[in-house]
């Protein structure tokens, strides 16, 4: 492999991009499963419930918070194995029916393993992917995210049907001890420059989040913030319209999306610049949800589903290349503990706030707006990074 095009496939991406999909996969699993779950052995109530699926959610912003801050003084394959041996064994204490506040306690406790472990996953990839290639690169290590996403609630949902939960729980167990094992096996390069002692003293926000990276984090927590209604809400709205069945594929139809597109995007990003990528991708998501404003039918109903995974799918791993190429090398824990926090921010956040929407306007008119706000985005983000790109490709090319 020549210089001018190093090679991207290695051991340790394919290793890390493993350990991320089981983290992930897991993730799913429990998160269409554990409502039912509290329900049927504590007698939660629907209220309870929500705040047992929720929780994880705080538990994971926690940890990215926390960690980002030290990640490079620990270690990021140490951060990474401690963290995986940690989730894996609070993965194990699902098993143990010690009560609702014990389960509670548990999921929080289980997100903060993940946030440690995801955000040192994310990290070690970016470090491992030749700078040539980092849009490429990390567009292909988001897969083994969008591949748990669709795989992960289609065999939570399947399992519930058919399994008992202690079935559920060693699947997700054995994916632990499968993450586990592999971060082993992954060589991480030293950094090339650690931060000063003093660097760490004290409280400051450039502690716990990488200033450089938090205009373009703020595009995609408004992202996920509007990609949240498609998240929570698409189920709701499909029996609403009489599109049960088609509500089953179109999750599938966006993972395809993203399958089919993230090997061009990415490339296009390294060679051409990510606004390339973000301007097209603003609205074709803006057209995605404004076209399943108005579905009626299955086709466009899916097809909407495909423009969404083509615009959001596309957006939320260009910007995360954009956060990690901004930031030195030694603060690239923080840069990607600062992505996931506003993207989690957005997606954790946005159905609260999203159901007060829809109690005013319905799920269609809601789709719209966001659709119109999506579109608006591109202006901000045009002020925010897209313009600064702009003019340093022009004087490179001068």
């Amino acid at each position: 492999m020549s210089s001018s095009n190093p090679r991207l496939w290695t051991k340790d991406f394919i290793l890390t991009s493993s350990v991320n999909f089981f983290l992930v996969l897991i993730f799913y699993l429990l998160m269409v499963t554990i409502a039912l779950y509290a329900g049927d052995t504590y007698g939660a109530s629907t209220s309870e419930a929500g705040l047992v699926t929720g929780i994880f959610i705080i538990g994971v912003l926690a940890g990215r918070l926390m960690i980002g801050r030290f990640l490079d003084r620990i270690g990021r394959k140490r951060t990474m194995v401690i963290g995986l041996a940690l989730f894996t064994l609070t993965t194990f204490f699902y098993f143990l029916e010690l009560g609702l506040p014990f389960l509670m306690f548990n999921r929080f406790l289980h997100g903060m393993m993940l946030g440690f472990a995801a955000t040192a996953a994310g990290t070690i990839v970016a470090q491992i992917i030749p700078a040539s290639r980092k849009g490429e690169g990390i567009g292909y290590f988001s897969l083994s995210n969008t591949l748990a996403t669709a795989i992960g609630p289609f065999i939570g949902l399947y399992m519930n049907q058919h399994a008992s939960y202690d079935m559920l729980f060693a699947l997700c167990l054995a994916c632990g001890a499968a993450s586990l094992s592999l971060s082993f096996l992954v060589t991480v390069p030293p950094v090339e420059a650690l931060p000063a002692k003093d660097e760490i003293k004290g409280f400051k926000l450039s502690h716990f989040v990488e200033p450089k990276a938090v205009p373009i984090t703020m595009i995609i927590f408004i992202a996920a913030f509007c990609y949240a209604s498609v998240l929570s809400f698409i189920s709701f709205y499909a029996v609403e319209r009489g599109l049960v069945e088609a509500a089953s594929f179109f999750f599938i139809v966006y993972s395809i999306a993203i399958l089919f597109s993230r090997p061009f995007t990415g490339r296009l990003m390294d060679a051409k610049g990510a606004n390339y990528v973000m301007y097209p991708a603003f609205f074709i998501f803006a057209a995605g949800l404004l076209l399943l404003s108005t579905a009626e039918t299955t086709f466009p109903f899916l097809l909407s589903g495909f423009l969404i995974g083509l615009g959001f799918g596309n957006m939320q791993s260009t910007s995360q290349a954009v956060a990690i190429k901004l930031t030195p090398p030694h603060r690239m824990g923080l840069a990607t503990s600062t992505f996931f926090i506003f993207m989690d921010a957005g997606l954790g956040f946005g159905p609260y706030l999203l159901g007060f929407i829809i109690a005013m306007t319905g799920y269609s008119t809601m789709y719209a707006i966001l659709g119109g706000v999506v579109a608006a985005v591109s202006i901000l983000y045009y002020f925010l990074h897209g313009k600064k790109e702009h003019q340093a490709n022009r004087l490179a090319s001068a």
